[in-house]
């Protein structure tokens, strides 16, 4: 099977699978996502959903936000991972956006890392889910499923690596999807430490499962 004809075959049985694939991350808008994705890195979508509504009533704008200190927004968000960084970085990242954005999350991946807390993967997160942007933001899920899969190769070992070589074989108009796809696959079927393959509609199409199950 060549790269192209496995890159086919695998979109076509996620499209199936799971065809509105979608962030699990509960938002209202742009400024309301940016902050969870921020919040998210290394910590759960679910522990993240149950913090954000008070932290969103309490600033419902990035000039609220802008306005607090680091300290009022500690007590909201203590329950997730390096919430003393993070309160930082969210209080600092409505400043730049109220400042230089006019209170605009931007569309531009470029842009959008100007904002403290805001590295590749969170900017291609809000440039795919926000603006349908052909961006891959690269977590441990799709590096993971990605290579099992045989999608990349193993010598891609940056996130870097793997998102240009996703970007380079998928079709813009899947780019997206594709993202949420990987990472829905990492996070309820292809687990890291004991992948459920006797489930997964993917192993015959997967090199780890041809490698580990011959």
């Amino acid at each position: 099977m060549t790269r192209k004809e496995r890159y086919q075959a695998v979109v076509e049985l996620f499209k199936k699978i799971n065809p509105d694939a979608e962030t699990e991350l509960a938002y209202n808008n742009p400024f309301q996502l940016l902050i969870a994705v921020i919040l998210s890195a290394q910590c759960t979508d679910e522990r993240i959903n149950k913090v954000t509504p008070a932290l969103f009533a309490h600033f419902p704008t990035p000039e609220h936000l802008a306005a607090a200190t680091a300290e009022e927004v500690y007590p909201f968000i203590k329950s997730v991972t390096y919430p003393n960084n993070k309160a930082r970085h969210l209080v600092g990242m409505a400043r730049v956006l109220t400042e230089e954005f006019n209170g605009q999350v931007p569309g531009d991946v470029k842009a959008l890392q100007k904002l403290p807390g805001v590295g590749r993967k969170t900017a291609n997160v809000i440039a795919s889910v926000i603006y349908n942007q052909p961006a891959m933001a690269v977590d441990t899920h799709v590096f993971r499923v990605s290579k099992r899969l045989g999608l990349v190769n193993q010598n891609a070992k940056t996130p870097r690596a793997v998102e240009d070589q996703l970007v380079k074989y998928l079709e813009k108009k899947d780019i997206a999807t594709a993202h949420h796809w990987l990472i829905l696959h990492g996070r309820y079927v292809c687990l890291a430490r004991k992948p459920k393959c006797e489930v997964c509609k993917l192993s015959h199409l997967c090199r780890y499962f041809a490698k580990n199950h011959a």
